[in-house]
């Protein structure tokens, strides 16, 4: 018979294939709210993404599957007008095909809402979630990996605790899931910092690291390998005056009880500082260095740990300071013939891709070897390609062409070597009222023990000269016969 009035709705609804659809929908993200919800019910927002599944997917899925069902049962009526189904309505029949479909969809769904869901949002927790698949973000993930922090999730760091964090990080999230979509992200990706979205230090660093936290001093080792056929090592020993609570030292003079300081920038990096203001909460004292005549409206910031220490996890290298590392290490052997100048060179040279790169640099190695050292080359060929590949590696954690990320892009202020760090205030140029300077004076927060001495007399004192340059005994040997090689 034809369709009437009285003809329930939900009879139509079992009647075709894209009602039912559009219910199973509806029950799906349903059912799914109830499982991604309680992610947001907690203290700290752990992860800030469950947002795109919250408040974007699970809404679109939901939207969608009541829009099918109207269509559904629009189309039924029609199929029942036109004779193409049964005329008859067996009110039981169809009772009991609606409570299957509920009961069966319903079933599906807690075990897709118990596992599936889930174990998205678990994954999205991620440290490869965050650097690989939302973002574009691959240097800031190959940094990652070889941090200290290479433990700690992202989330734990880039999301600040509370209801005001987990706002925040919805805003971030989309607008660069906007980026993403839209391919129209930042290259290179700027830093939280130089973008003012870093969350304070005090939320997420202090967690587990705090200036007041007596640290003392530490001795600090630092290799360098000269551009010679022996590659010459020498070693410079610092005592670094940490500090830290009501010490002194750097962190004491910086973050110690009462002292707040403040400084203005010129550029978004913060590498141009044109005055800093220290106050002291606990005496009182109030001192304003200015550099030169630095123009007003300039944004203005508290002091944090991360304006030293801005690159705690995603730190990139120099290629000097890379070579050295590997070759202090012993990733790439001393013994090899002037390794350290010619892994400069290639490592300098411009590619343009990353696979240009991982075809030229071990070919460029391997083949000055081969001309130059032939002997060697045969003999040593497994230290050549091991040498070649660590090379390799290290162009690719620091050098990533498609998003314009070269050497030195991102400045890294802790220290003064490689970018200005400690001497964008600690110049001698930043000077007060009273004619005192912001002091320039290195013995203030490092003491040193040798510099660029071959074998350190206090390392032997301490009796950890061995542990410390494990491969000196063996360099020493190869230096002689090095120098005296053939090029």
């Amino acid at each position: 018979m034809p369709a009437t009035p009285k003809t329930p709705v939900w009879f139509l609804l079992t009647r075709h294939w894209v009602s039912l659809a559009g219910a199973a929908l509806v029950i799906t993200a349903a059912i799914s709210l109830l499982f991604v919800t309680p992610q947001h019910i907690r203290g700290h927002e752990d992860n800030p993404y469950v947002g795109i599944i919250l408040f974007v997917i699970l809404p679109l899925v939901f939207f969608a599957g009541l829009a099918l069902i109207p269509v559904g049962v629009y189309l039924s009526k029609r199929k029942i007008r036109k004779g193409l189904s049964a005329a008859t309505f067996d009110r039981k029949a169809a009772l009991r095909r609606l409570a299957l479909f509920v009961g069966i969809t319903t079933a599906l769904n807690v075990v897709i809402g118990t596992q599936l869901t889930y174990r998205g949002v678990q994954h999205m927790e991620t440290p490869q979630f965050c650097g690989m698949t939302c973002h574009t973000m691959k240097p800031e993930f190959t940094a990652y990996q070889n941090s200290p922090h290479s433990r700690v999730e992202c989330v734990e760091c880039h999301v600040a605790p509370g209801a005001a964090g987990w706002i925040r990080s919805k805003a971030s999230g989309i607008r660069q899931l906007v980026e993403t979509v839209m391919r129209t992200e930042p290259r290179p990706v700027p830093s939280a910092l130089t973008s003012n979205r870093l969350v304070p230090a005090r939320e997420t660093c202090e967690n587990c690291h705090w200036p007041q936290k007596f640290d003392g001093v530490r001795l600090r080792v630092i290799s360098k390998y000269a551009e010679d056929a022996a590659n010459t090592r020498s070693v410079t020993v610092l005592l670094m005056m940490v500090g830290g609570g009501s010490l002194s030292g750097i962190h004491g003079a910086h973050l110690g009880p009462g002292v707040r300081i403040r400084f203005a920038a010129t550029d978004s990096t913060r590498q141009s500082i044109p005055w800093v203001e220290y106050r002291n909460d606990e005496t009182g004292e109030v001192r304003r260095y200015t550099s030169g005549d630095p123009p007003g409206g300039l944004p203005e910031f508290d002091m944090q740990c991360v304006d030293c220490h801005n690159r705690p996890t995603h730190t990139f290298q120099l290629p000097e300071r890379a070579m050295d590392g590997a070759l202090a290490a012993g990733r790439i052997p001393a013994s090899l013939p002037f390794i350290k100048k010619v892994g400069l060179e290639v490592l300098r040279k411009e590619y343009p891709t990353s696979e240009e790169a991982a075809k030229e640099i071990p070919a460029a190695l391997t083949g000055f070897y081969r001309e130059n050292y032939s002997d060697l080359s045969g003999q040593q060929a497994q230290a050549v390609a091991r040498a070649a590949q660590e090379v390799l590696a290290i162009y690719n954690r620091n050098v990533f062409p498609d998003l314009k990320v070269t050497w030195g892009t991102y400045p890294n202020n802790l220290g003064h070597v490689d970018f200005p760090g400690c001497f964008r205030c600690h110049d001698g140029a930043h000077t007060a009222e009273n004619g005192s300077t912001v002091t320039a004076d290195c013995n203030a927060c490092h003491q040193p023990l040798a510099m660029d001495e071959t074998s350190p007399e206090i390392l032997k004192t301490l009796g950890i000269a061995d542990r410390l340059l494990p491969n000196a005994a063996e360099e020493d040997r190869n230096s002689g016969e090095q120098t005296g090689a053939k090029k």
